[in-house]
């Protein structure tokens, strides 16, 4: 049996390290980049490494720069399955610095596909996209109680045919690049997927104020730090364990006849959603928060609701999201609790 290659962009994120690590115990040989500006990098470079899996090879590399990208597909591959995390994740920063979120998402994206298009072109390509491509989905009527917003007529909610609606420098940046992805299907062959994922959370994310808001409750309740909530509380999403969407992942590879050239929205779906509101109030009957958060304006481009909605991928792989919300939750506080000088030192 040929041995398969895998190339992991991002790497030493919190979604490309959880990938890394399934895909070395799958049998591949990942050769992963990353250029380590974000936090908590290193500390999940360094937890695959002690793995001490010789299928491993890292590569520092920023996928701005084409030349060096070009010289990792010529020198390492041809890859079968590439799988495309690295980006800027926050809307915040794309606000403040739009260049920077344009040239990493939109261009970097347009450089790995290229370099894929020349060196690998026979290898399946995931992008990890973003619901932020549905914009604020005016035309869904929802509804609001107590905690939460939630759809009147879409229960299951936002398919694939929702119209696309980019709002904030990120959602253009991410969109161009689910744009660009799945093109390439339709104008050069290649055999691309994009997943527009919701919220995903887990271990070893050391999530911010600014992105990965569930780690971020969680860690910050912890460590006893103000928790601040923009608007009123009541935005909804749905949550997906990590493990699920790299289980999610390789689905995908394992069925690429009836995954290559779709878009999947990916996420926990309607039985794991939750409000901002109700996870603060599952950590208040955790004992783990003492005081309210405090409540500021709404920050531009958020939903007040985003749920969605998995059916097609499932029909396409027979994949299901396994972890409940409170199970998940609960692992979180527990990895959480355990590593709380490493978290510290990592997010001061």
């Amino acid at each position: 049996m040929m041995e398969k290659k895998a190339l992991v962009t991002g790497c030493a994120g919190f979604i490309g390290s959880h990938t890394t690590i399934q895909l070395l115990k799958e049998g591949f040989k990942v050769t992963g980049i990353d250029n380590l500006s974000r936090k908590g990098t290193s500390e999940n470079l360094n937890r695959i490494n002690s793995l001490q899996d010789n299928n491993f090879k890292f590569i520092k590399c920023d996928i701005r720069e084409e030349k060096t990208l070009n010289l990792v597909f010529q020198n390492n591959g041809p890859f079968d399955l590439i799988i495309h995390e690295a980006g800027q994740v926050a809307v915040t920063h794309s606000i403040y610095d739009p260049r920077n979120d344009f040239e990493i998402n939109a261009l970097g994206t347009f450089n790995i596909l290229e370099s894929t298009r020349k060196y690998s072109p026979e290898a399946f390509f995931i992008f990890a996209s973003t619901n932020k491509v549905y914009g604020k989905l005016h035309s869904m009527e929802i509804t609001e109680n107590l905690s939460r917003y939630e759809y009147i007529n879409n229960k299951d909610g936002v398919t694939e045919d929702t119209p696309l609606d980019f709002f904030s420098p990120y959602g253009v940046s991410k969109g161009a690049a689910d744009q660009y992805t799945h093109d390439y299907f339709r104008i050069y062959g290649l055999k691309t997927v994009v997943f527009r994922q919701s919220c995903i959370y887990g271990d070893h994310q050391f999530g911010i104020e600014d992105q990965g808001w569930v780690a971020w409750f969680v860690i910050a309740s912890i460590l006893k730090k103000e928790i601040n909530i923009y608007g009123n509380g009541k935005q909804t999403r749905d949550i997906l364990w990590i493990e699920d969407l790299v289980d999610a992942y390789i689905a995908a590879y394992k069925n690429q006849e009836k995954c290559a050239g779709e878009v999947f929205n990916i996420g926990g779906g309607n039985n794991n959603s939750l409000s901002l509101n109700e996870l603060v109030q599952m950590l208040k009957e955790l004992d783990l928060i003492k005081k309210n958060p405090s409540h500021t304006d709404w920050r531009p481009g958020d939903q007040e609701i985003y749920i969605s909605n998995t059916q097609k991928f499932e029909n396409a792989t027979n994949w299901k999201a396994k972890t409940s919300s409170e199970k998940g939750i609960l692992k979180l506080i527990d990895w959480a609790d355990k590593n709380l000088d490493l978290i510290s030192q990592i997010l001061k």
